[in-house]
């Protein structure tokens, strides 16, 4: 039998956690295939254990549908997680459920790359890719 971490009920909630509204606009270029690079250099979150700050650069990559997201809802979204005792798994996931459910990409790729916490970088990475 595996022996689960002593974090596991820390996190037990977080798919159900009410998160800002993220906006979208109209892709006015929706019959064109690009892709839109969003990168957060500073974001921040807390570890679930200790309450420390934890540190991330994020990128999103996206090939819009129907619709572009609108940044300044998206910047209020990022600052939510600032007092959020979270995994870096989850971070990433939930961005990228949140960011798929709002903006229905064809294409989407979130990465978060942790600073070190006791001498170990963490990367995550998620894709999803829009049915045809």
């Amino acid at each position: 039998m595996k022996k689960r971490s002593s974090y596991e009920s820390l996190q037990k909630n977080i798919r159900n956690l009410k998160t800002p509204k993220i906006e979208v606009f109209k892709n006015r270029y929706a019959d064109k295939d690009y892709i839109v690079s969003l990168e957060i250099p500073e974001f921040t979150c807390l570890c679930p254990k200790t309450g420390l700050p934890d540190f991330a650069a994020i990128k999103i990559e996206y090939s819009p549908d129907k619709y572009c997201l609108e940044l300044k809802s998206f910047k209020m979204y990022t600052i939510f997680f600032r007092n959020l005792g979270i995994f870096h798994e989850n971070v990433i996931n939930r961005f990228t459920e949140d960011f798929v459910k709002t903006v229905s990409p064809k294409w989407v790729k979130v990465s978060g790359t942790f600073n070190p916490r006791g001498g170990i970088t963490t990367t995550v990475s998620r894709e999803y890719h829009k049915p045809r």
